[in-house]
C-alpha cells in the first residue's frame, strides 16, 4: 500500500512555461488546461530556478481538484468525465501516488492553499474491470475514433480487440504533472507504482492484475512539417517525436502498438499549450502506447539507467 512521502526528489522549478500557479482550483469544471495564468506570471522573471524539494504522498481526497486539472490537461476537450475519474483514483488509493513541494519551515505564514499544491500524479485505471464506467468507455472510444482516423484498418481492429478482450486486463497509466517538475521524480513514481500493483494483484484488490499497459502521452513535432493526414504503414515519413514526460519515450520504444493524433484544435490555453522550442513552432499530439506488462521490467530498468539522480 503507498505510504505518504514515499520519495523524494529536488529540482528546478520556474522553467519556462506554465507554472504551478495555473493549476489553482478555481474554475476546475471548466476546462484544467485553461485555468489562465494571472497577469502576474508574465511579471516573474522567466530564466530564475528555484531549487525545490518535492514529496511522494498517497492519494486523499483533498487531492481532488489537483488531479482532476491534470487529467483535464491530458484530455484537454475530449468527451471524458474527468470527474468520475478522479474520484476512482481517488478511491482505490492502495495504487498511486501525488507529487507535492515538501515542507518548508520558513515562511509558513504564506498562504496555506500552496501546501496542497498538486505538482503531479500517477496512477492507474484497469479499463478491464472498470467496464461499464462512463469514464473508461469514453476513453476507450476516444481511443477508437482517434485511431480511426489516422491508422490503417488493421490496426483499428487490433486496438478494438485488446481494449474488449476481458480475459486479457489492460491498466491505463496516468502520470501526470507540471513542465517545472524534473523528469528525475518519475523513476521512483513509477517504481512506486508497480510496488503497489504487484501487491494489489497479490492480495486480489482492484487493479492489480493487468496484461497490457497503456499510456496516452503528451508529444510534439514540428509544426512546419507537412501536416497532412498520414496511415500507419504507407510510407509515411517519420516525424522526430518530444514527449513533454521524457520517460514515457522508453514505452514507446517497446510499444506494440502505438499511434499519434492532433489535439492542435483543443490546445488554445496555458497548461493545453502553444509550443515552440527554439523559435519552431511544435504541433501538439497525443501517442497511444500499448506495452506488453511483462515487458514492464526492462522499461523500469531504461528508466532507471535515464533518471537515476
Amino acid at each position: 500500500m503507498a505510504t505518504p512521502a514515499k520519495r523524494r526528489a529536488r529540482g528546478p522549478a520556474g522553467e519556462p512555461g506554465c507554472n504551478s500557479g495555473c493549476g489553482s482550483s478555481e474554475g476546475s469544471d471548466s476546462g484544467s488546461e485553461g485555468s489562465a495564468c494571472s497577469d502576474s506570471d508574465s511579471e516573474s522573471p522567466i530564466d530564475e530556478e528555484v531549487n525545490i524539494e518535492f514529496e511522494a504522498h498517497s492519494i486523499t481526497d483533498n487531492d481532488y481538484n489537483g488531479i482532476k486539472k491534470l487529467l483535464q490537461q491530458l484530455f484537454l476537450k475530449a468527451p471524458v468525465n474527468t470527474a468520475e475519474l478522479t474520484d476512482i483514483l481517488i478511491q482505490q488509493n492502495h495504487i498511486g501516488s501525488i507529487i507535492k513541494q515538501a515542507e518548508v519551515q520558513e515562511d509558513s505564514s504564506d498562504d496555506e492553499e500552496d501546501d496542497d499544491e498538486v505538482f503531479g500524479f500517477i496512477s492507474c485505471l484497469n479499463l478491464t474491470e472498470r467496464k461499464g464506467t462512463q469514464c473508461a468507455e469514453q476513453i476507450k472510444e476516444l481511443l477508437v475514433s482517434r485511431c480511426e482516423q489516422s491508422c490503417e484498418q488493421r490496426v483499428v481492429e487490433q486496438l478494438s480487440k485488446l481494449l474488449n478482450d476481458s480475459t486479457k486486463p489492460v491498466g491505463l497509466i496516468l502520470s501526470e504533472r507540471f513542465i517545472n517538475v524534473p523528469p528525475q521524480i518519475a523513476l521512483p513514481m513509477h517504481q512506486q507504482l508497480q510496488k503497489e500493483l504487484t501487491e494489489a494483484q497479490r492480495t486480489n484488490k482492484p487493479c492489480g492484475k493487468c496484461h497490457y499497459y497503456l499510456l496516452i502521452s503528451k508529444t510534439f513535432t514540428e509544426a512546419t512539417k507537412s501536416n497532412a493526414k498520414r496511415k500507419e504503414g504507407r510510407n509515411q515519413p517519420k516525424e522526430e517525436l518530444m514527449f513533454a514526460n521524457a520517460e514515457e519515450e522508453f514505452f514507446h520504444e517497446k510499444a506494440l502498438l502505438k499511434f499519434n493524433y492532433s489535439v492542435q484544435e483543443e490546445s488554445d490555453t496555458c497548461l493545453g499549450g502553444r509550443w515552440s522550442f527554439d523559435d519552431v513552432p511544435m504541433k501538439p499530439l497525443r501517442t497511444v502506447i500499448v506495452v506488453p506488462a511483462d515487458g514492464i521490467h526492462g522499461i523500469m530498468d531504461k528508466l532507471k539507467d535515464y533518471l537515476s539522480l
